[in-house]
């Protein structure tokens, strides 16, 4: 057993990653086939791969999605190896204005959540806006929809064209799964 990686977890996520009673840590280990050492002194997770590499690599990824804010049910969807998560730094667009930073998030997150929402609901992605970053989980395919939506909206693109570029591109997306689920015939 040898150690993979360790991640720098918020303080306020840690109990996220432990769970009631070490159940969601528990469940890491056990899927990711991995030990678990959390440093709550410090905020780090340790990650030490038992015999699979690519179980093991998973496993951090689950860790880093559920410190970057996601339900530990949602970032255990990253166990599946065609499901991939992706980090967008929000300060690159916010030239590091604190101020800024919190109208971009609103500006992704919409009244009532409405923005994340119909982003999600059309490509069937997971969304979390957390601190500085904006995080995404789904499949090859839908991630990178869903990310240009985001991008769009961090470059002040209105929230109508980016509305409309995903209603357009939804069809494309329903047949590129489709050929994804039932192969090329060809």
């Amino acid at each position: 057993m040898y150690e993979i990686g360790n991640l720098k977890v918020p303080f306020n996520r840690l109990g996220a990653i432990i769970g009631k009673n070490g159940a969601t840590k528990d469940q890491i280990e056990k899927y990711g086939n991995v030990k678990l050492e959390v440093d709550s002194g410090s905020g780090t997770v340790t990650v030490f791969q038992k015999n699979d590499a690519i179980k093991a690599m998973l496993a951090l990824n689950v860790i880093q999605a559920i410190a970057r804010g996601f339900n530990p049910e949602k970032a255990m969807l990253l166990f599946d190896e065609n499901m991939q998560l992706i980090v967008i730094s929000i300060k690159e667009y916010a030239n590091k204005d604190s101020k800024r930073i919190t109208e971009i998030k609103g500006r992704l997150i919409g009244r009532d959540g409405h923005t994340r929402e119909i982003i999600e609901d059309l490509t069937r992605t997971y969304i979390s806006i957390s601190g500085n970053t904006v995080s995404i989980i789904g499949d090859f395919v839908s991630i990178q929809y869903s990310r240009e939506a985001i991008n769009m909206l961090l470059q002040g693109r209105k929230h109508k064209t980016v509305y409309s570029y995903l209603e357009k591109n939804v069809g494309e997306l329903k047949f590129k799964r489709m050929e994804e689920s039932f192969g090329d015939d060809e």
